[in-house]
């Protein structure tokens, strides 16, 4: 890696992603790469399980029981494995728990095979990859800002977030198509195999162990990761507006009925897939936000802009002002998680990286999971469009009230923060590595 940083895109450049990060880390592109693989693949086994459920069941409680299986490992996992990414070699751990997730992955087609298979193995499976997740998410996120420049960590995010993006629309319609015509055994078999060959990526990485200021992983050094987080006001913002925005305004669990609503079924595929399409259109002209330097400014405004989006899809009648709507909202989302991670990266000192974005899992994990338990359940009190439109409004309310507590929030500047200022100093002065 090297701390050169190459000028900003200019002209119809600017719209394009910026690729600095990927031509400067050997390190980055090896980690980008087997991010995409394996998010292929758990896209494979994301649609191949629930459907296995279904048909070894019929039941839909029974298929919504995944996420409850999966939300206590979360929660758990995710704070302890922040505490552990800060004690222990994030490479180390990243290639374990991709191990794990592999054997998971054997184990559900090993179950796929047998003549009848069980139906507990599935959510046994659900929570150990939650929480095999949960422990390599902090680690893999407390990685980049050791293998990126300082000042190119924004254009990594945004190259990450268009590896995730691409992966969300691709690889569900990629496993409709195996699931359908090749069987479930074939799915998870494929997934077993990418996580194979993302495990020979990243062995090749560099090791990265622990910073000599890093604490045994103990609830008190978790408690210690909560007091920075609280002590620094403007990082506060980011995790009260992306769970407020994912609480009130998450419309997944409604849009079957939706759909029913507006007579339109056949357009219920085309609603799953426009919120990462217009997060992969966000990714994929990114190059702009090299050029901002008010990102806390950006996480709000992006994040009300989701909140007006989904209200104008829940009071839309005609079936594609809500596609586009829904679009619109994913590609806002999409700008508020890159400044959000931008603002983690490049103002978190190393040795707290790592608890830090255990924390930031939990705000962009659970509140998704939540949030659909309250589109649900409003949609049951008062209708679906209006738990919709709603949710959408008071999603915009929060976070304008959030800005205006959190005035920090909506003043930083990366140029000038002083957490930012100390970390791109420590960087500068450190001996830049061979890429």
């Amino acid at each position: 890696m090297t701390d050169a940083t190459p000028e900003p895109p200019s002209g119809l450049r600017a719209l394009l992603p910026d690729l600095a990060p990927w031509r400067a880390s050997r390190d980055f592109r090896r980690l980008w790469f087997a991010g995409l693989v394996s998010n292929f693949g758990s896209f494979l086994t994301f649609v191949a399980l629930p459907v296995q459920l279904k048909e070894l069941t019929g039941s839909a409680a029974a298929v919504g029981a995944i996420g409850a299986v999966e939300l206590i490992p979360l929660v758990v996992f995710g704070l302890y494995g922040g505490a552990l990414a800060d004690a222990w070699d994030k490479r180390k751990l990243i290639v374990w728990t991709e191990v794990g997730q592999g054997l998971l992955s054997a184990f559900l087609l090993l179950n796929a095979l047998l003549p009848t298979p069980a139906v507990w193995p599935l959510y046994v499976v659900a929570a150990l990859s939650s929480a095999l997740v949960s422990v390599q998410r902090p680690a893999l996120d407390s990685l980049w800002p050791r293998i990126v420049a300082h000042d190119q960590l924004p254009a990594a995010a945004a190259l990450n977030s268009f590896r995730w993006t691409l992966g969300g629309v691709a690889g569900p319609a990629l496993a409709g198509v195996v699931v359908a015509y090749a069987g479930l055994g074939w799915a998870y078999g494929a997934d077993l195999l990418t996580f194979v060959v993302s495990v020979v990526l990243v062995l090749r990485i560099a090791a990265s162990p622990a910073s000599h200021e890093a604490v045994k992983p103990s609830l008190k050094a978790i408690a210690e990761g909560a007091r920075y987080a609280w002590s620094r006001k403007e990082l506060l913002g980011t995790y009260a507006v992306d769970l407020a925005a994912m609480f009130l305004a998450m419309p997944l669990a409604v849009l079957p009925f939706l759909a029913d609503e507006l007579d339109a079924e056949w357009s219920l595929g085309l609603m799953y897939a426009s919120v990462p399409l217009g997060a992969l259109l966000v990714s994929a002209t990114s190059g702009w936000t090299s050029r901002i330097h008010r990102h806390g400014r950006l996480v709000v405004l992006s994040a009300a802009l989701w909140g007006l989006a989904i209200a104008a899809a829940g009071l839309a009648g005609d079936v594609w002002l809500v596609l586009l709507f829904l679009t619109v909202a994913g590609g806002a989302d999409m700008v508020s998680g890159v400044f959000r991670a931008a603002m983690w990266n490049q103002t978190i000192p190393d040795e707290l990286r790592g608890r830090l974005a255990g924390i930031e899992l939990l705000s962009y994990s659970v509140g998704p999971t939540v949030g659909q338990v309250r589109s649900g359940g409003f949609a049951t009190w008062w209708g679906v469009r209006t738990s919709v439109w709603s949710g959408g409004l008071l999603c915009v309310g929060a976070v304008g009230l959030l800005a205006l507590c959190l005035p920090k929030l909506m003043t930083y500047d990366v140029r000038t923060n002083e957490h930012a200022v100390r970390l791109r100093e420590q960087r500068e002065a450190e001996a830049p590595t061979s890429t």
